[in-house]
């Protein structure tokens, strides 16, 4: 798989690429990531990739030509997809991931300043964003969706059922972790999880998980792929949840 990523602070990502899970996936070349810088798509002395809006108004806008040049340039193969970075984009999620995770090319254009020229948007195929908030540019988001692309990608991670059970991955926030010591400063870790009983220890991840969704994040139970007992237990949560107040 490849990643290309357009964008006009290629050394952003010098050291986190290189850092890692991600960084030794990189070297041992289980995915590429190839960094374009848009400056190199620019025709005049200054290698200039923005200008004054139209119509007036404050900030700076990208401009529409080295963007285009670059993503023309890109010799893209198999299933592919571009996306532009933006705030105004659907926020990324662990289900787009997935998604992306099984094409073979994926292009980032990593947007700038007060944002691009709207014609740059003919270019891509989606817009997201990191959240409903404002970053200084796309970079951020850029290495935050190779890396979540990038770790569900055959090889990457040690153990490949480690993604299966991240939060998110099944509609859900991921269970609570331990590990050793087994008492730290009077908090031991649950019993069940030190039992040797496998379908005990599971049952109890399960209900930890729907438990810390429902009092973390309730909207994804909505969504979530639930069992009967699965359903049953939420509404005991409820009815506790209730009966507190």
């Amino acid at each position: 798989m490849k990643f290309h990523v357009l964008t006009i602070f290629p050394d952003f990502f010098a050291s986190p690429l290189k850092s890692g899970i991600i960084g030794k996936a990189i070297e041992k070349g289980v995915f590429e990531v190839n960094l374009l810088n848009i400056r190199d798509f620019t025709t005049d002395r200054h290698r200039t990739t923005d200008d004054y809006p139209y119509g007036g108004g404050c900030g700076m806008v990208m401009k529409v030509e080295p963007v285009a040049r670059a993503i023309e340039s890109i010799p893209h193969e198999g299933k592919k997809r571009i996306i532009l970075t933006t705030p105004q984009g659907t926020p990324f999620n662990q289900a787009l991931a997935k998604e992306l995770s099984g094409l073979d090319d994926v292009t980032v254009i990593c947007g700038r300043y007060e944002g691009v020229d709207e014609r740059v948007r003919a270019f891509a195929d989606i817009e997201v964003s990191a959240g409903d908030y404002v970053l200084t540019g796309g970079e951020a988001i850029a290495l935050g969706i190779i890396d979540a692309v990038g770790r569900l990608i055959p090889g990457v991670l040690g153990n490949e059922a480690s993604s299966e059970e991240d939060s998110f991955s099944n509609g859900l926030l991921e269970h609570p972790q331990y590990t050793r010591p087994e008492m730290f400063r009077g908090v031991c870790v649950p019993e069940i999880l030190l039992s040797g009983n496998h379908a005990g220890i599971e049952r109890w991840r399960r209900q930890e998980s729907i438990k810390r969704t429902f009092l973390r994040r309730p909207e994804l139970l909505s969504s979530a792929e639930l069992s009967r007992e699965d359903a049953e237990y939420v509404e005991a949560l409820k009815r506790g949840a209730a009966s507190a107040n």
